[in-house]
């Protein structure tokens, strides 16, 4: 006898088997390649006196700090082996020596533990001195050993008070021994001086400069930094944009900087297939002092000069980064130019980079301002006709899926009826 139970299980098998050969798999941390080597991050704290300041969103840059600790801790990977040194946290006192030895790691580089790692944080005041040399190089032993991706991340809100060990020699050094460790460095409410030596720590090692000035800007560029290591694809490529297109670098997709000097044009090539879709956006930094009044445009145009679409954005007052990007589907393939052997061609769009800023008198203009290029080339739109339902499928064999999967879902819960009708009618 056909009971109920049975009859709805018999359903749901069916659309089960006739629809699970369209969802796609779904990524775990076990599909990753076998052997594959844990990207290493360490974060290093500034814990100096001068992280007393309230000058952050209305409370201390200590707090800030804090705040987007936790935050960023929420969100790392967890492939990534996270670490946390400081600098600064421990000798309150006058004597240098001492002072500029005072750093230490919080926290190991290995397994993240979040709980363990965010009470390691709320333990930590504000304290002594500012040894970022010394905490450079610590962080590079920490980090020594395999082949794994290595990224330190510098928060700090002040110069190195430990000279004559400059931090920007100590990074080259470290870019100098070949192992491919990356600093990016954040200043936190930075003066000129600052500026200057976070900007030189970056570039020694091929990372990147931020100015931060604002809670929710720190967690969320640490948070950029820590998921770079994650997914290398996702670390800058140093490139030269051109004077004109002909002149200009051939990109392929990934991430790219570059420095522009003000009121600057520069150029990039990408070679996008009929059919794809062109993805691009520019950020430049605004790393010291600028007028007001100011904009980046990013134009898209073929070879011979004719604009195809654009994205522009504009400010007026003090900023950090201005951000503005664009989308060009290249046409399909039956409209597409076709090579020599008579397959289609792809086509050529010449990006243009250019920024309207200008600098107040007595601040200097080299170098550039920081220039940072995101290009991504996808699969274009599919053809009229394709059907997707809640992202789990597309094309005309998921439709005709749907539409026998509701056909049998009908007639069997049409019989269910009747048979519930007919036992009602019986008792």
């Amino acid at each position: 006898m056909i009971t109920r139970k049975r009859l709805v299980a018999g359903v749901f098998g069916l659309l089960v088997a006739l629809t699970g050969g369209s969802f796609p798999a779904v990524a775990t941390a076990d599909s990753e390649p076998a052997g594959k080597p844990a990207p290493k991050v360490e974060l290093v704290l500034d814990v100096s006196g001068s992280m007393r300041a309230t000058d952050i969103d209305g409370k201390s840059r200590m707090a800030a700090a804090k705040q987007a600790f936790n935050e960023v801790l929420d969100a790392v990977p967890p492939e990534v082996r996270l670490g946390i040194r400081t600098l600064g946290a421990d000798y309150p006192g006058k004597d240098r020596r001492t002072g500029c030895k005072d750093t230490r790691q919080l926290y190991p580089v290995g397994p993240l533990d979040r709980t363990e790692a965010k009470a390691a944080v709320a333990t930590l005041a504000p304290t002594g001195w500012t040894p970022i040399g010394p905490a450079l190089l610590g962080a590079a032993e920490d980090l020594e050993g395999g082949d794994a991706t290595r990224r330190i991340v510098l928060i700090t809100d002040g110069e190195d008070t430990c000279a004559p060990l400059d931090p920007c020699e100590v990074a080259r050094e470290i870019a100098a021994k070949g192992i491919h460790l990356t600093i990016d460095t954040l200043g936190l409410v930075p003066d000129a001086k600052t500026r200057a030596q976070l900007v030189c720590i970056a570039e020694a090692t091929g990372g990147t400069y931020t100015s931060v000035r604002h809670t929710d800007e720190l967690s969320e560029r640490v948070s950029q930094l820590v998921d770079r290591a994650a997914e290398p694809t996702l670390t800058p490529v140093a490139t030269r944009g051109a004077d004109r297109c002909e002149k200009a670098p051939a990109l392929t997709p990934g991430l790219y900087t570059d420095r522009e000097t003000f009121g600057e044009h520069r150029w990039y090539r990408v070679d996008v297939l009929p059919g794809q879709e062109l993805r691009a956006s520019v950020s430049v930094a605004a790393d010291r002092a600028v007028n007001r009044d100011y904009g980046v445009l990013l134009r898209a145009s073929t070879v011979h000069g004719r604009e195809i679409v654009r994205g522009e954005a504009a400010g007026d007052g003090r900023t950090d980064v201005l951000s503005t990007g664009l989308r060009y589907p290249s046409p399909d393939i039956d409209d597409a130019d076709t090579d020599g052997s008579g397959k289609p061609a792809a086509e050529t769009v010449c990006l243009r980079v250019s920024n309207s800023f200008s600098a107040p008198a007595g601040v200097k203009t080299t170098p550039g301002l920081p220039v940072e290029l995101s290009i991504a080339v996808v699969d274009g739109p599919d053809e009229a006709g394709d059907a997707a339902f809640l992202g789990l499928g597309r094309g005309w064999l998921f439709l005709g899926l749907l539409i026998v999967a509701g056909f049998v879902t009908g007639v069997l819960w049409g019989r269910l009826s009747r048979w519930r009708v007919s036992v009602w009618r019986t008792n």
